[in-house]
């Protein structure tokens, strides 16, 4: 879990809940995470006691600053006497993570205090050839390799330094040093090395001590060398207020009427923007989530751009105002399109092919597949349109229409079943089967749809046309073999055999919203009340919905459904919201707006999963498509009242 993540977009730091810096990435959110998931430590020294904030004497509060991406963080250790308040940032424009550290004296007594400050690096991901060194021209301490730079300093400045060898024939780090309350010095060590700084106090009874602490990072000696001399220069404290400033300014400029929205419910709205924001590459690519925990179980992890959340995340954004955010995304989606028109599984941030797991050749009928899930490339379709429907930037849409909208649409026609009228068969939007999913159909309409809306846009009616009723004979073709008469609702979809043969999936699925929420059926289509009302009542989990009847997926309970995820329970408020005839329909939909708001973590972050029995989130933290999905409900939420109002003193008026 990452409680409470910070950055600026190329620079994003992230703390495990018990305080340690776990992930620290630059130069992109997402890509080159230089702790690779190592605990930086953080402990204090008082009346001969050491303890290290992690360990099980201390409570732990973890919070933001009210509409900021500042971090409030509460420490407490009884048996020490010692309450640390911290203040976490990273820097709105320039690459530097800042702490704002306090420590009052509760007793009334003078006190003498350490605190000790660990760096665990693991630049450019690997322990091999780094090097950490006290600098004397900045009195601070730098770790480097190759082109990634990272000084460590401390106003007042620190007054004890120890660098070293860690995880290296029984050599576990300076951190240990720190125990004792004295550090050795060393400094210089090249190798697998970490280092840790101390701050040493005397604190009068009643008087608070304070100081900051920072990381600098750059590509050079010189750029993080400058970032210290002006942060000295401006003080620390002027570049915590400005960056306070600067995140409240930013998620406040768009004036959106929350009607009587409740204030829990307006806090998350707003702290889901500021958390979108710290995962998002300065680039455009738009990361699922960035928590080194899940390579523990995975020996991989969620850093990459997977364009199908990325279109759901950016179609947030758009309808919350940040278009500036969404056309880096989109222009992004352009750079890195494949030649044939599609989207690969998933990319890192700088837009090279990421890891996969979508195999190019089927061993048993020997030929090659395409390895794809095409919902992400129908869906960046239709997100695109719906940015155009919103901003009308005529400019920044054409020059994306061919390399993108064309090049894209062009091959969904293409990649076409003869036998079904379906698609072909790719994966599907969980990435465990392949086949032809309703999902991956209804995403394949829209996006057919947005391409040719696009197309008569730029006077191409043959090319609207041609898209337009592919579309329509996609959606004819769902009706036919994706509807089950037997079972009175869409099936999950159509899973292909060894021997290439199609068989129903009747499994329900909560990802069958796609039918109503894409427009391919109205939501009072009696095949579409049918089907959720189907996932209503076969995927609750308490108030929350599953992924799909039986989903193994870090599920603990063995006679559970699966765990409930934030974005299936809010694809069941957009139901709702879509089918709500008056203001008391919408009901439902708040309720489980409420049940999100009360199953985020204090700080306000959502995780991807909230385990069955524990009723404690797992998996990642913070899930981006989790937060991005919550604005996007808000949004359906207040604009279905607004109307529905409208409609009701309409109909009053017209009686009088």
């Amino acid at each position: 879990m990452r409680d409470i993540p910070v950055g600026n977009g190329t620079m994003l730091v992230c703390f495990d809940n018990q305080y340690h810096i776990r992930d620290l990435y630059f130069p992109h959110v997402g890509q080159e995470n230089h702790t690779g998931g190592s605990l930086s430590r953080f402990g204090v020294w008082a009346d001969g006691q050491f303890s290290w904030v992690s360990s099980d004497q201390w409570s732990r509060s973890f919070k933001y600053l009210h509409e900021t991406l500042v971090t409030d963080v509460v420490l407490a250790n009884n048996s020490l006497g010692i309450e640390i308040t911290c203040n976490d940032t990273v820097a709105s424009h320039e690459n530097i993570f800042l702490r704002h550290i306090r420590v009052p004296n509760l007793w009334e007594t003078s006190r003498f205090v350490k605190v000790f400050l660990h760096h665990d690096l693991r630049i450019y991901e690997n322990p091999v050839g780094d090097t950490a060194y006290f600098d004397p021209a900045t009195k601070g301490i730098v770790h480097y390799k190759k082109h990634r730079y990272f000084l460590f300093n401390t106003e007042p400045h620190f007054d004890s330094f120890a660098t070293g060898r860690k995880a290296f024939r029984g050599q576990e780090g300076t951190w240990r040093d720190a125990e004792d309350g004295q550090l050795g010095g060393g400094p210089i060590t090249e190798g697998s090395v970490d280092s840790t700084v101390g701050i040493h106090f005397n604190i009068e009874s009643g008087a608070t001590a304070e100081f900051f602490y920072w990381i600098a990072a750059g590509t050079s000696y010189e750029v993080v060398s400058s970032l210290n001399e002006n942060l000295l220069e401006r003080g620390p404290q002027r570049y915590l207020d400005y960056t306070g400033n600067y995140w409240r300014a930013w998620v406040n400029k768009n004036d959106t009427d929350f009607d009587d929205l409740a204030p829990d419910l307006i806090d998350l709205y707003k702290r889901s923007l500021l958390i979108l924001q710290t995962q998002i590459d300065h680039e455009g690519a738009i990361l699922a989530a960035n928590d080194s925990d899940v390579t523990e179980r995975a020996t991989d992890h969620y850093s990459y751009l997977w364009t199908r959340d990325g279109a759901f995340v950016a179609n947030a954004l758009d309808r919350a105002g940040y278009s500036h955010l969404t056309r880096k995304f989109f222009d992004f989606c352009a750079r890195i399109v494949h030649p044939n028109g599609y989207f690969l599984q998933k990319y890192n941030a700088d837009g090279t092919v990421a890891s996969g797991w979508h195999a190019v050749w089927d061993t048993v009928q020997q030929k090659e597949l395409v390895p794809i899930q095409e919902d992400e490339t129908a869906l960046v379709i239709w997100a695109l349109w719906e940015h155009y429907e919103k901003y009308r930037d005529i400019e920044f849409a054409q020059r994306v229409y061919h390399e993108l909208t064309v090049r894209c649409a062009e091959f969904m026609c293409e990649f076409h079943d003869p036998q079904f009228g379906l698609p072909k068969a790719s994966w599907n939007l969980w990435e465990d089967r392949h086949g032809i999913h309703t999902f991956t159909c209804s995403t394949v309409v829209a996006g057919l749809r947005a391409a040719a809306n696009f197309a008569e846009l730029f006077a191409q009616g043959g090319r609207a046309d041609k898209y337009r009723q592919v579309a329509d004979d996609i959606t004819a073709a769902m009706a036919k073999h994706l509807y089950s008469n037997e079972h009175e609702r869409f099936l999950r979809g159509l899973h292909v055999t060894r021997e290439n043969q199609f068989v129903s999936d009747s499994t329900i699925d909560a990802s069958l919203f796609a039918i109503f929420y894409f427009s391919v059926f109205e939501a009072d289509d009696p095949m579409v009340t049918r089907t959720m009302m189907a996932v209503k009542e076969h995927l609750a989990v308490g108030k929350g919905i599953a992924r799909y009847q039986g989903d193994p997926y870090m599920r603990l309970a063995p006679d559970a459904v699966g765990n409930a995820w934030f974005i299936t329970t809010l694809w069941l408020a957009e139901y709702h919201i879509a089918l709500a005839k008056n203001v008391d329909d919408l009901g439902p939909a708040l309720d489980l707006l409420n049940w999100t708001a009360e199953n985020a973590l204090p700080s306000g972050v959502l995780a991807e999963q909230i385990e069955f029995a524990s009723g404690e989130p797992v998996s990642v933290s913070p899930l981006t498509w989790s937060h991005s999905t919550f604005v996007a409900a808000v949004h359906s939420y207040l604009s279905a009242k607004r109307k529905l109002i409208s409609t009701e003193i309409h109909a009053a008026t017209a009686l009088l």
